[in-house]
């Protein structure tokens, strides 16, 4: 079995390389962190690790590496790739939002299309997207990395329904997560106003309910339970309720 995972120089789409590696599974990690990519390489020596410096904050990169890969059966995609961009909307730069859009939305996009077109044609295999609690809302101050991942989880609701009508073997899967302590607020220059959950206790949640083939993933009891008590907000209270939390994670409200 093969597993294509991108982002996996750190945080979650490490522990999902370090998971599969000790099931036994060969991997292909692409990133643009080559040293940490070797480094988790030279750890994983159990299996067969492929490295692959790429950008997807570069629209063509995801097509490069798709072609790149046309030889390799690829079982199991996991699209981790992903940053925010914290501020306000008319302040972050928009070259930052535009490789945002190209790394969170476009890439993923492709990458997804291409290999489950793949999947579908034999057959079988899996796919997991990475997205987020924000998700299921608007978000000020990190509006773009908002709206990217309502993106995500939309897209693959919509191929979860699509897959279950066809009766595909075919499995697609959308993680939700809350704060997780990665590197993740350090390069959207924001902390976590809660406590964030292990990379790995995600990552493994994330599998065992991919492979039940549940469609939308939220790991961790307090992300439930603010799943399941925001439907009783108006969408007005809650893109105020998340300008508030979201400015608390640098002192700042206005």
């Amino acid at each position: 079995m093969k597993a294509l995972i991108t982002g996996a120089s750190s945080g979650i789409g490490r522990e999902f390389a370090r998971l599969l590696a000790a099931r036994g599974w060969d991997l292909i990690v692409a990133a643009r962190s080559t040293d940490k990519l070797y480094e988790l390489r030279d750890e994983l020596s159990n299996v067969h690790v492929r490295v692959i410096t790429i950008d997807l904050s570069r629209e063509q990169d995801a097509y490069d590496l798709y072609e790149h890969l046309q030889e390799e059966h690829i079982d199991m995609l996991i699209n981790n790739a992903g940053f925010g961009a914290y501020g306000f909307f008319a302040d972050v730069p928009l070259q930052r939002e535009i490789e945002l859009i190209h790394t969170n939305v476009c890439s993923l996009h492709i990458l997804t299309k291409l290999y489950l077109q793949d999947m579908l044609a034999r057959g079988s295999g899996t796919i997991l997207n990475v997205g987020s609690m924000a998700g299921f809302s608007a978000g000020p101050k990190l509006s773009s990395y908002y709206a990217s991942k309502n993106y995500v989880v939309r897209l693959t609701e919509a191929i979860h329904e699509e897959l279950r009508r066809k009766n595909s073997k075919v499995k697609i899967s959308v993680l939700c997560p809350g704060p997780v302590n990665t590197n993740f607020n350090n390069a959207a220059n924001v902390r976590f106003s809660v406590s964030g959950l292990s990379p790995r206790d995600v990552a493994a949640y994330a599998l065992q309910q991919t492979e039940k083939g549940k469609p939308v993933i939220i790991p961790g009891t307090l992300m439930k339970l603010t799943k399941f008590f925001s439907r009783f907000l108006s969408e007005k209270a809650l893109t105020r309720v998340s300008y508030n939390i979201q400015s608390a994670k640098d002192g700042r409200k206005s």
